[in-house]
């Protein structure tokens, strides 16, 4: 955490005080979500008692109302602006969090974690296609890569990951249990909101188009190379996704049970806050985007294949630490990358839209991948294995389509 605060720290003094604005969001959302999820399903199933299928459902209907809609959130942000949006989805979000904390039956706990996804997918999209335009606007101003941008915005993200969660615990561990947590993250987006209240600008309504509905279909069906972008950037998240489905089970397979797996999570968020804002400086000055996506994509697919050519060590964890140090890796060159070029394939006009369409044609993908790759968790592990990592590998050829764009270098960096 000290090398990931010396960094953030470091990189702050060259941003706009409307990108440090972005980004505290974006560690403050994480903060307070972290510090509820990581316990929603032991409180489902433990706290209401509820079964393991209605728990599985549950929290699917979660991912479906965030990921799912996002472009909805994209879509609005274009429409009224950022402002209203990310108000709205802090008011959602408080009143889902308050609602998820008295709710005792499926029927409201259902309602509240819907309202919380709903929530999300108006704020993300905003608060996300906001930061991709004013990484561009620093990039056009100071010749400094909008990736360094994006790179400190995904490392305050990744250490509100972090921090989320021992909030939780300790709330816990307190004798607050669950509704509590609920509770404390309530107040983070009350503050979140207040910010946002007292410092976000407003925008001008945009025009209302002839033809809205088509919108969607036209901006990523027929905008070949954004759609493209969309897919291979899928092939990630479909890979990230193998942490809660593969990488489970590989750990229960060495040890005989999932003990690890905080360490193994903790491993992969400290690793991205430490090493973000400097892989990104190196990368962004050295290799275009598209190289950025390629690179990012064939580590992830490295990490795959790595699994049972590892030994396993003395705790039999290695081969599951390395498939999350290199997926991580993977991670850290890819998502910049992908998220700065966004605003080179879409009218600027549209950037909220194509932020939240990445978001949930990549939702699509994870929904129906995790239902393939759940199937062949019983397949030998080469089998297994193999397949997923000619997954990312896949996504790295559809990059390779990619329009490519020179890396902008200035005389000093930010």
């Amino acid at each position: 955490m000290t090398a990931g605060r010396t960094g953030l720290r470091g990189d702050a003094p060259g941003l706009t005080a409307y990108i440090r604005l972005l980004t505290g969001t974006q560690f403050a959302f994480n903060i307070g979500f972290y510090a509820v999820l990581p316990y929603l399903a032991a409180h489902l199933g433990d706290g209401l008692g509820m079964a393991g299928w209605l728990v599985g459902l549950v929290l699917g209907l979660r991912t479906f109302s965030q990921q799912g809609l996002f472009v909805v959130g994209g879509a609005l942000t274009d429409r009224y602006g950022p402002r209203p949006v990310v108000l709205a989805g802090c008011v959602l979000r408080i009143a889902g969090f308050c609602w998820l904390a008295q709710a005792g039956s499926t029927a409201t706990v259902i309602g509240a974690v819907l309202l919380i996804g709903f929530a999300a997918a108006l704020f993300s999209p905003a608060v996300e296609s906001e930061t991709a335009r004013a990484a561009v606007a620093h990039e056009r101003a100071t010749g400094a890569p909008r990736a360094r941008v994006l790179a400190v915005f995904s490392a305050a993200g990744q250490a509100g990951a972090f921090l989320g969660p021992l909030l939780g615990t300790l709330l816990l561990l307190l004798g607050g249990g669950f509704r509590a947590a609920c509770l404390a993250g309530a107040v983070v987006f009350v503050g979140v909101l207040a910010g946002h209240a007292r410092l976000m600008p407003r925008r001008p309504r945009t025009v209302r188009e002839p033809g809205g509905r088509a919108v969607f279909c036209r901006e990523v069906f027929a905008n070949r190379p954004f759609l493209l972008l969309c897919l291979a950037y899928s092939t990630y998240l479909v890979s990230y996704n193998q942490l809660y489905l593969a990488l489970p089970a590989e750990v229960e397979r060495a040890t005989g049970s999932q003990n690890a797996l905080g360490v193994l999570f903790a491993l992969s968020s400290l690793l991205v806050v430490a090493a973000q804002l400097p892989l990104t400086r190196w990368s962004a000055h050295r290799i275009a985007p598209r190289t950025a996506l390629v690179a990012g994509l064939a580590v992830v697919a490295a990490g795959f294949a790595a699994v049972p050519l590892v030994p396993g060590g003395p705790a039999g964890l290695l081969p599951g630490a390395t498939l999350v140090v290199l997926l991580t890796l993977g991670q850290m060159l890819l998502v910049p990358a992908a998220r700065g070029l966004v605003p080179d394939l879409v009218e600027d006009h549209r950037l909220g839209l194509a932020t939240g369409a990445l978001s949930s044609v990549s939702g699509l993908a994870v929904l129906l991948g995790s239902a393939a790759s759940g199937t062949l968790l019983d397949a030998p592990g080469p089998v297994l294995w193999t397949v997923l990592a000619a997954v990312p590998l896949a996504g790295a050829g559809l990059a390779l389509a990619l329009p490519g764009r020179t890396p902008v270098r200035p005389e000093a960096g930010i």
